[in-house]
Order: C-alpha cells, then sequence, then structure tokens
C-alpha cells in the first residue's frame, strides 16, 4: 500500500493541487475522459520539462 501510495497518489494530488482540477467539467463518461486526459497530458509535459529540461525536450518532439 505504501509504494501504491508513493506512486500513484502523487500525480492525482498534483494535478489536484496545482491545476487547480478538483472536480470535472464536463458531463457524460466520454467528456471526462477527454478532460482526465488532457490533465494528464498536461501534467507529463510539465515533469517531462521538469526531468529533461525545456530545449531537450522541444528538439525530441520536433524529430
Amino acid at each position: 500500500m505504501r509504494v501504491r501510495r508513493e506512486t500513484v497518489e502523487h500525480p492525482f494530488g498534483t494535478m489536484k493541487a496545482r491545476m487547480g482540477a478538483t472536480h470535472f467539467l464536463t458531463k457524460t463518461l466520454p467528456k471526462v475522459a477527454a478532460e482526465m486526459a488532457l490533465s494528464v497530458l498536461a501534467y507529463n509535459l510539465t515533469r517531462a520539462m521538469n526531468i529533461v529540461g525545456i530545449k531537450p525536450l522541444i528538439a525530441a518532439i520536433a524529430a
């Protein structure tokens, strides 16, 4: 349970705290799934920028 908490709960806590994603703004499952996918994409891009750096990330995306 501790390992799960460390790996799984961190992204959701970060999205909730930094991005203000406390609740979904849309209704119906497909729209909520799309909203969640965008939130996760934003989290992953932010994390990639912090780990790799902005210039190498842009170079990797352009390649």
